[in-house]
């Protein structure tokens, strides 16, 4: 092993994966690069600041910014660590199939930059098949680097706390990268788990996809509950209530995100498009809501009323809004109401109004992301809320 400057360099270290990961590393005694060249991240972090809403990050971040953990906008920074990590994960284009021309490129601008000795880790979901396809790749350009696909498993928000509580899976082609790979998660977690690369591709999607089909089989329960015009909430309560076998059942809510919408469509593309369960799970939480919109049409003249949506990132309590279904009803709103207003207390954006104000103006409140704070606005008990999740205790009818 050559004498390496850092122990770790994670390629896009400033997002949601690569930063918290980096910071418990460091935190752990590794070295750690943290690549990345969006200029507003690197400013912020570089001030023990947190770009984004990770609970418990921040004070870690301040004690080992510029002594274990150093930032680098220079790819030449990739060279320079054992550990390449790569955060980047498939995406899927707009006919919902998997692009691997991302990793194909993305290797192709880092080919300079690593070498025989070191070590490739890639970290986000990817189609199986993935790891092994990178590999090949590498090898046809002459690069026989170490490699392991190492998902991660973590709860956004919750990463600080769940890198070192989870278990570990690991996965590489040769005993070698195995053994690095263990060593290194060792260091945060007690418990590593060994599969095949394909295994724990697999693994991950399974995990999300899993998920995702839990808030499907609650939405279109509460879909049939408010067709009836009964209280889904009232139900769900009886039906869980002191009863093992239910306790896994969740509540009804927009259910989005970054990964588990596209997660599912990379497994059903895996599936050669035979993984109906997967379809009909994105038909029923994509379709969420136009079926919200329909329901309201039928009670109020809404073309004459002012709809608020409260809380636009995609789950409670958070500040990301990639995927959020809140900006879907946003866009149906504004075709079939007079007005949509739009708050969230983590996101500001421009058009956005204050809680307060959106509670005052709005003849109809749709609460989105039930955010903590939200729990104590005052609002009128006569004016309609359309609550989902049950949040403000009063049901989830429409």
């Amino acid at each position: 092993m050559k004498n390496n400057e850092y122990d770790i360099c994670i390629v896009g270290g400033l997002g949601h994966i690569g930063l918290p990961l980096g910071i418990s590393f460091a935190a752990a005694g590794k070295k750690v690069v943290l690549y990345d060249i969006n200029k507003d991240s690197l400013a912020t972090v570089s001030e023990g600041k947190m770009p984004f809403q990770e609970t418990g990050a921040e004070s870690v971040l301040k004690k080992v910014i510029n002594k274990n953990l150093f930032l680098s906008h220079e790819r030449a920074s990739i060279s320079k660590a054992h550990f390449v990590v790569v955060v980047i994960g498939t995406p899927v284009d707009k006919h919902l199939n998997p692009d691997f021309t991302v990793f194909i490129n993305f290797f192709d601008d880092i080919l300079d930059s690593i070498d025989n000795s070191q070590h490739v880790l890639l970290r986000s979901t990817v189609l199986p098949g993935t790891t092994d396809r990178v590999r090949r790749y590498l090898q046809s350009k002459g690069k026989n680097v170490k490699l392991s696909f190492c998902p991660e498993r973590i709860a956004e928000g919750k990463a600080m706390e769940e890198l070192h509580v989870l278990p570990q899976i690991v996965s590489a082609f040769d005993e070698t990268s195995f053994e690095e790979a263990r060593e290194l998660f060792l260091c945060l977690t007690d418990e590593v788990i060994f599969l095949s690369p394909k295994e724990a591709e697999l693994a991950k999607l399974f995990t999300n996809v899993w998920r995702y089909i839990q808030f499907a089989t609650a939405n279109q329960f509460y879909q049939i509950a408010t067709q009836e015009g009964l209280d889904f909430y009232k139900i769900y309560s009886a039906v869980t209530q002191n009863y093992p076998r239910a306790q896994n059942f969740p509540a009804a809510g927009l259910a989005a995100g970054p990964c588990l919408f596209k997660d599912t469509m990379q497994l059903a593309s895996f599936s050669n498009n035979s993984f109906f369960l997967g379809h009909a799970a994105m038909l029923i939480n994509e379709g969420l809501p136009n079926f919200i919109v329909e329901k309201l049409k039928v009670k109020y003249s809404l073309i004459e009323k002012t709809v608020g949506i409260l809380g636009m990132a995609f789950k409670a309590n958070s500040d990301d809004k990639r995927e959020s279904l809140s900006y879907k009803l946003k866009k149906l709103l504004e075709v079939e109401s007079k007005k949509v207003l739009c708050t969230d207390i983590y996101i500001k954006e421009k058009g956005f109004v204050s809680a307060e104000r959106l509670v005052k103006d709005s003849d109809i409140i749709i609460l989105a992301a039930p955010h903590r704070e939200y729990k104590d606005l005052t609002i009128n008990k006569r004016k309609p809320i359309i609550d989902i999740w049950n949040f403000y205790g009063r049901g989830g009818q429409i």
